[in-house]
């Protein structure tokens, strides 16, 4: 058995798998909100990995042997967090080394978006593909890829930053430090960001229903009350998510341009809503995509494994590197 877990900057999310198992199924799962300070954010995670083990050999009477974490942000080949704007908290840390220390446990940290490509690509909507590419929208933006098969990674590990692609030099700030970063615009937190925009600029009215339902408070509504308003029928909420979609179709279609991907796959909590926007950023994708029609068509799909992908790449990286 191994465990795989997935940091967020809201929520940590974990489960226990058999790696020889041909299935994404987790034998074990959990989820615990992810703290602030770095002695807090360690213990989360090093008591969820005791959890996890303990529920899984109570279920298999098998025992875990590694642990995988994914982590939002930049992490060097030692395991150590380099830097990630939406978790300051362990920035620096040498997650690898405390958690094996903690845990008694080999223990293999990468990326999340990697985490979760690699999931995708072994057990979800990739598998099959050696050119893959998977965007996970969070709180942030993060992609992970695989070229003939493997994972790419760069010569640092840092590979897979596409929401800190600037494309617009005049936008907001964002928690990097600068200004109109992708996941400004087409990350759970731009969805918010969009949707009080649109408030602001006269688009929405400001009785609109997904202010509602944050209760009339402008500066509260966030990504879930667009969706919620959306599914109740909520015209503007459904202009909001267009943009959102063009947003999305933006970045992807760059990134095509790129990497020349066979498949892209959106996954995050987000993607939990995908119907409601990847036809409209599929559609900005044909449009910018150096070449429209006269290039191969590249599905742009939501992730198989949903939120658990990254978790579940990580269980696999580990059971493939230990």
């Amino acid at each position: 058995m191994v465990v795989g877990l997935d940091l967020g900057g809201t929520k940590l999310l974990g489960v226990a798998l058999d790696p020889g198992h041909q299935g994404s199924e987790a034998v074990v799962e959990g989820k615990v909100a992810t703290p602030t300070g770095t002695d807090e954010v360690l213990e989360a995670i090093a008591g969820l990995v005791a959890d996890l083990r303990q529920r899984a050999h109570e279920a298999t009477g098998r025992d875990v042997r590694a642990v995988g974490l994914g982590a939002p942000g930049l992490v060097d080949r030692a395991g150590t967090f380099r830097y990630g704007p939406n978790l300051p908290g362990v920035v620096g840390v040498p997650l690898a080394a405390e958690l094996g220390e903690r845990s008694g446990l080999p223990v293999v940290v990468d990326n999340d978006a990697t985490c979760a490509a690699w999931g995708e690509h072994e057990r979800g909507a990739a598998r099959g593909r050696n050119h893959s590419l998977v965007i996970t929208l969070g709180t942030g933006i993060g992609g992970g890829m695989t070229v003939k098969g493997e994972p790419l990674r760069g010569a640092y590990g840092f590979a897979g930053e596409p929401g800190h692609m600037v494309v617009d030099p005049t936008g907001p700030e964002c928690p990097c430090g600068r200004r109109g970063c992708w996941e400004r615009y087409a990350s759970g937190t731009g969805l918010g960001w969009l949707a009080r925009e649109a408030v602001r600029t006269g688009q929405a009215p400001s009785d609109t229903d997904f202010v509602a339902r944050a209760g009339g408070d402008l500066a509260a509504v966030r990504g879930e009350h667009v969706v919620a308003a959306a599914r109740a029928g909520d015209g503007d909420a459904g202009a909001v998510l267009d943009t959102f979609g063009d947003w999305l179709g933006l970045g992807v279609a760059n990134l095509v341009n790129v990497l020349d991907s066979e498949i892209v796959v959106v996954g995050g909590g987000v993607s939990e809503a995908a119907d409601l926007f990847l036809d409209r950023a599929r559609q900005r994708v044909r449009e910018m995509a150096l070449g429209g029609e006269r290039r191969p068509r590249v599905p742009l799909v939501a992730a198989k494994l949903g939120e658990q992908a990254g978790a579940v790449g990580a269980a696999l990286l580990a059971a493939l590197r230990t």
